[in-house]
């Protein structure tokens, strides 16, 4: 368990752009099922209001997150169209590559968290 990162980023939604986004979302989602993988866990959740916008991605290991992360640029230039990115959060020891890429997004405004240090647990795939 200890080679599992998660990855959690923070967007506002401009103005009613949420059901642009959604659709956007859904395709995005689709190539990188097909194209990635290493990204176990691809969700999205927005807040009630639609004002907010949380990605919760989960890797095996470094490698994994390093590859989602090829074509990244592409993918946030066409978001950016919807929302603001605010935050990044990473759990778990990304790889010095993935880490750069992130302070590089972090020196452009953008929060960023990073706890490398597992305690351990699991991930259980099935109820019971």
């Amino acid at each position: 368990m200890s080679d599992v990162i998660v990855f959690i980023s923070h967007q506002k939604v401009k103005e009613g752009k949420l059901e642009e986004l959604r659709q956007l979302h859904q395709k995005v989602v689709a190539e990188i099922e097909a194209e990635k993988p290493g990204t176990i866990t691809h969700l999205g959740y927005a807040s009630q209001d639609g004002s907010q916008v949380t990605f919760v991605h989960l890797f095996p290991d470094a490698q994994a997150m390093e590859r989602h992360l090829l074509g990244v640029d592409a993918r946030v230039q066409q978001a950016a169209e919807f929302v603001q990115t605010e935050s990044f959060e990473i759990y778990g020891q990304p790889s010095q590559a993935v880490l750069e890429r992130m302070m590089q997004f972090a020196g452009s405004g953008i929060g960023l968290s990073v706890q490398p240090d597992s305690l351990g647990g699991y991930i259980r795939l099935k109820s019971g």
